[in-house]
């Protein structure tokens, strides 16, 4: 009895470490502005998997000129659809594994309630700050841009502008009174968030398609491959939609 339960237990160790090397990190580029969402895929992802997928969060166009420069990245997770488009046309990403894994939502966001009424915020200007994030990098920066642009009062604005290199940033800046009011991604607000908000009609900027890839020093890997389908499947889509992107395919 004392072997067969010793040869059990010898075998589950072995299991287990069998389990560990089989395992294998993979480093994710995320956009900022898909922080907490990520959070939430790769803790699944672990569970389901065992692979671990190491994050890190920055703005787009910062992540594709680390890529382009080596930067040891398997998978992108961009908040637009151009660079990884770009990319692939670099030869730096693998061809047919770009797909868009959410529609952002533009937000304009102040912690003062009643502050925000719509458009008509903008238009009156009754306000010394206005936070967004870098529009050649983060992609909510440009289309924060756009929508005033469509509103037709950006060089009005302009002078107000308070900038910060992602749309994590530009959140902090309304968060830490910096500024009063900021466009920002409707994922960073939660219930705790009070205040007033806007949420910008599409019509004003072009949809803000988030598009991901698999990038060539990803291609032979097994658990980068896993990853993405991970991200395509129920239960990232479920999380994706709970923080208020729209999935591809609905409205």
């Amino acid at each position: 009895m004392k072997l067969a339960r010793l040869i059990l237990v010898n075998a589950a160790l072995l299991l287990l470490m069998l389990g560990k090397a089989w395992a294998t990190d993979i480093n994710v580029a995320v956009a900022a502005n898909f922080t907490e969402p990520a959070k939430e895929i790769a803790a699944g992802f672990a569970v389901k998997t065992g692979h671990q997928a190491v994050l890190s969060f920055g703005a787009s166009g910062q992540f594709y000129s680390q890529i382009t420069q080596g930067a040891p990245f398997q998978v992108l997770l961009s908040a637009d659809d151009a660079r990884p488009k770009k990319l692939i046309e670099d030869g730096l990403a693998v061809k047919d594994s770009r797909f868009t894994y959410a529609i952002g939502k533009l937000v304009l966001w102040s912690k003062t309630a009643n502050l925000v009424k719509g458009a008509e915020t903008l238009k009156a200007a009754s306000f010394a700050k206005l936070s967004i994030c870098n529009p050649a990098a983060a992609p909510y920066g440009a289309a924060a841009i756009e929508a005033m642009k469509s509103l037709g009062i950006y060089e009005t604005l302009q002078p107000k502008l308070v900038e910060g290199a992602t749309i994590t940033q530009a959140y902090q800046f309304v968060e830490t009174g910096n500024a009063e009011l900021g466009f920002v991604a409707l994922s960073q607000l939660g219930p705790g968030d009070s205040g007033s908000r806007w949420l910008v009609p599409q019509e004003l900027y072009t949809p803000i398609r988030q598009d991901a890839v698999l990038l060539k020093s990803g291609g032979e890997s097994e658990a980068a491959r896993a990853f993405i389908e991970f991200l395509k499947g129920p239960e990232a889509r479920a999380i994706i939609k709970r923080y208020g992107y729209v999935l591809d395919g609905e409205s």
